[in-house]
């Protein structure tokens, strides 16, 4: 009934050469002051994707895919606001999802 489904092809979409996803997890004064849009627009204008949001401890995990030359002028953009105070920045590399398309904010 439904085999037109059974044919779609569930190859994942290549790649760029170099593309790399890492997790950051941010502390300092990261929020109530706009750093999740911040982000989101940083990335976006880089060409990056992923998504960002808030931790109960008063963190921001921060999830970006793209290429890795660009993840310093992310930061770089985001912390350009007087109320954003990045204290501390862990870093974790994780495998590429290449289903993934565009950049979230999630959370509250």
């Amino acid at each position: 009934m439904f085999d037109f489904l059974n044919k779609k092809d569930r190859t994942p979409p290549a790649l760029p050469q170099g593309t790399e996803r890492r997790r950051y997890i941010i502390t300092g004064q990261v929020q109530g002051v706009g750093f999740r849009y911040r982000a989101r627009y940083a990335a976006q204008t880089l060409g990056l994707t992923g998504w960002v949001q808030n931790e109960d401890d008063g963190s921001v995990t921060l999830e970006v895919q793209g290429d890795p030359d660009k993840f310093l002028t992310l930061f770089a953009m985001i912390q350009k606001s007087d109320y954003i105070q990045i204290t501390g920045i862990r870093q974790k590399d994780i495998p590429p999802d290449p289903w993934e398309r565009g950049f979230s904010v999630k959370g509250y």
